[in-house]
C-alpha cells in the first residue's frame, strides 16, 4: 500500500474523538486484520499523533516500511464531522511527500489511493512507483476522491485517468465519479475506464451496494444490511477486501493479469459481495474499524449455514 496516514478527528456533537485513519493506512490495516501481510509506505511525523498512528498500525499488524516515520514531518489530520445519517464531511490538514523505496519485484499487489494517488509532491513518486511495479505485481486503485484537496477538476481528472490506465483493478464511488464526470454516466465512465486498460472497475453507492463492471460485462450486489454508526473507512474497507478475495482465488500478482481480464462475472460477484460484507461491518462501528477474519468467517457462515 502506498498512501497517506492520517488522523481522523471526529466530532459528533459536543465530542471530539482521535482515530487513526487514512485511505491506504485503512487498508493495510483491514488487509493485516484479514491475515494478509500488508506493507505500507506512507508519510508521518514523530509527533503526538505520530504515536497515536505507530501505535494503530503495529497492533493491526501493518509493517510500516523504512522512511515513513520522518522526523521535522508533521502528522496530517483530517476534522471529520457526522451527519445524522453517518456520512462524514471532512477538512483537512495534510501535507504528502514520501519517501519511497521499495523492490519492485517483492509484492503481489501495490495498492495506490486517494490523496496519495493525486496530491503533489508525493503523486509523481506514487506514478513512477506504479510504472516500476505494474509487471510484476497487479496493481489496484482506488480513486476515492478529495475535491477539496484534489484541486483543479480537469487537472484531477488528467491524473486520475493516467493511473486508471496503470492499473489492473479500479474502484470509485458514485460520489468519485458524480465529481469527476458531472455530466456523464456511471456506466460511460466504467467504459471508458476499460478501454484503458482496466480488468475491472467496481462502483460503490453506499449502503445501496456496488456494481462490477467487465469487459464480460456488469455485476450488481446489493450491500449490507446494518445500522449505520458513521461511513470513516468503509470505502477503504471493500477495497482491501476486494483485494483479499482475489488473493484467495489465486488471481493476483505477474501471471494473472489476463485471468483477471477474462474473470467470469460470477466470480466478479462473490468478490463484490465479499468486500459489502466486510464494509458493512466497518460502517457499525464509530472510525475506520475494520473487522478481523474472524469476524467476517462468522458472518458468511450466517449467511450460509
Amino acid at each position: 500500500m502506498i498512501g497517506e496516514a492520517l488522523i481522523d478527528i471526529v466530532r459528533t456533537g459536543n465530542e471530539r474523538f482521535y482515530l487513526p485513519g487514512g485511505s491506504c493506512a485503512n487498508v493495510a490495516v483491514a488487509l493485516a486484520r484479514l491475515g494478509r501481510r500488508a506493507a505500507l509506505v506512507t508519510s508521518y511525523g514523530d509527533d503526538h499523533l505520530g504515536d497515536l498512528l505507530d501505535a494503530h498500525l503495529v497492533e493491526s499488524g501493518v509493517e510500516v516500511l523504512s522512511g515513513s516515520r520522518r522526523t521535522g514531518v508533521r502528522t496530517s489530520s483530517a476534522d471529520a464531522a457526522i451527519g445524522p445519517d453517518g456520512s462524514a464531511t471532512y477538512r483537512f490538514d495534510v501535507s504528502w511527500d514520501p519517501d519511497i523505496q521499495i523492490e519492485p519485484d517483492l509484492y503481489t499487489v501495490v495498492h495506490i489511493g486517494s490523496i496519495g494517488a493525486v496530491m503533489s509532491p508525493g503523486a509523481e513518486s506514487v506514478r513512477r512507483t506504479v510504472d516500476a511495479v505494474g509487471r510484476s505485481a497487479t496493481v489496484t486503485y482506488d480513486v476515492n476522491a478529495r475535491p477539496a484537496l484534489f484541486g483543479d477538476r480537469n487537472e484531477a481528472v488528467d491524473k486520475v485517468t493516467r493511473l486508471v490506465a496503470a492499473s489492473d483493478v479500479v474502484k470509485a464511488s458514485d460520489e468519485d465519479l458524480a465529481w469527476l464526470h458531472p455530466a456523464q454516466p456511471v456506466d460511460a465512465t466504467a467504459a471508458t475506464w476499460l478501454e484503458l486498460g482496466a480488468a475491472a472497475v467496481l462502483v460503490t453507492s453506499g449502503g445501496t451496494g456496488a456494481s462490477v463492471f467487465t469487459p464480460r460485462g456488469r455485476v450488481d450486489v446489493q450491500g449490507a444490511r446494518v445500522e449505520v454508526v458513521d461511513t470513516i473507512g468503509a470505502g477503504d474497507t471493500f477495497s482491501a477486501a476486494m483485494i483479499d478475495g482475489l488473493w484467495s482465488s489465486g488471481l493476483l500478482g505477474a501471471d494473472n493479469h489476463e485471468r483477471l481480464r477474462e474473470l467470469a462475472l460470477p466470480q466478479w460477484r462473490r468478490v463484490a459481495e465479499y468486500a459489502a460484507l466486510a464494509a458493512g461491518v466497518t460502517v457499525s462501528r464509530p472510525g475506520a474499524d475494520p473487522p478481523y477474519r474472524h469476524e467476517l468467517s462468522t458472518k458468511l457462515a450466517l449467511l450460509n449455514p
